[in-house]
């Protein structure tokens, strides 16, 4: 009788649609689409999306000025636990470094793209752009004090004349700013234009030797109840080990820095085929005045002790960093 009780359950459960927490913008619906996708095809079971709206998305004020750290995150995560939805997606470099208490991250799917792209006027890179704009200064929009800091220290150092204009707003309203002419160039992560299908409007690639990423950049997390371990252990197929342990490292330089994401902390961790975890964090001023740079390598287990060495390696090179003087160049910091 109760194997009987246990199909009819299943086969009810099959029939009621998953319900996946997203953001509106145009890019969370394009990245939750696709993980929506990959769970209906792992689950055999309908994904329907549901468009939350959280603080970020409506607030006008500049991230650093609102503190960065969850405001794209927290609405998500209410909805979680309320049980209003069954999993979130999370564009990763969003998430705060602090775990949720009821919640899991099931998966952190393979990386996309990690480097930042310049979207510029008539298509140029940055070295042209600044060449076209001799004899006056060329005005480069970012919301991310990060870019910022390694923008104006890339520009110091080669001699330009660049204005790093913070903005706010979505990829089209981003990119209008160029269009417009009110800016010569945005820059904006390589991934969020690949998943929209936007890949063709970027003038540059910007290498991580000028522009390091922010923790967590180009990587998805999916997060789901702690009290749900079927769903866990289905989401977590989707799960990319490398993936996981680079940005368990990166988040983990992040959190003992004690920064938010708002920062102008900048990390990228790389696992090599030999199974070395390499680092590097980059910890500046937003004038661009000073850059802290340091990296480090060590072993990466194929076990379950994986993330944590991930971790130590992140809390080594945090540490290293602080004692560099990181810590006057962050202004104010998480605690």
């Amino acid at each position: 009788m109760n194997g009987q009780l246990s199909t009819q359950q299943g086969q009810l459960d099959a029939e009621i649609p998953l319900r996946l927490g997203t953001r509106r913008s145009a890019l969370a619906m394009a990245q939750s689409g696709m993980v929506a996708r990959e769970v209906g095809r792992l689950t055999g079971r309908e994904v329907e999306l549901v468009e939350i709206t959280t603080y970020g998305d409506t607030s006008r004020e500049q991230l650093a000025q609102i503190g960065g750290t969850g405001v794209f995150v927290s609405a998500l995560r209410d909805a979680l636990l309320a049980g209003r939805i069954d999993f979130a997606v999370h564009s990763l470099k969003d998430l705060p470094t602090a775990a949720p208490e009821g919640l899991v991250l099931a998966a952190v799917p393979e990386r996309e793209d990690v480097r930042d792209a310049l979207v510029a006027r008539e298509g140029l890179s940055l070295e042209a752009l600044i060449e076209k704009c001799a004899g006056r200064t060329a005005r480069i929009g970012t919301g991310s004090p990060r870019r910022m800091a390694q923008l104006n220290a890339w520009a110091a150092a080669q001699g330009a004349d660049v204005e790093t204009v913070p903005i706010r707003g979505n990829v089209d309203t981003r990119i209008n700013f160029v269009h417009s002419g009110e800016l010569d160039a945005v820059v904006l992560a390589a991934a969020g234009l690949n998943r929209l299908g936007r890949s063709a409007e970027i003038s540059e690639h910007l290498e991580p030797e000028l522009m390091l990423p922010a923790p967590g950049q180009g990587a998805l997390a999916i997060e789901c109840r702690a009290d749900d371990p079927e769903l866990a252990a289905a989401l977590g197929a989707l799960d990319h080990a490398p993936t996981r342990a680079a940005v368990v490292a990166e988040r983990a330089l992040l959190a003992a820095l004690e920064a938010g994401c708002s920062a102008p902390v900048a990390a990228l961790a790389r696992v090599s085929e030999e199974n070395e975890l390499w680092l590097e964090g980059v910890v500046g001023s937003v004038d661009g005045a000073t850059l802290l740079t340091m990296s480090t390598t060590g072993p990466l287990a194929t076990d379950e002790t994986a993330e944590r060495q991930a971790r130590a390696l992140g809390h080594a090179l945090a540490a290293r960093l602080l004692d560099g003087g990181a810590a006057g160049l962050m202004g104010e910091r998480v605690r």
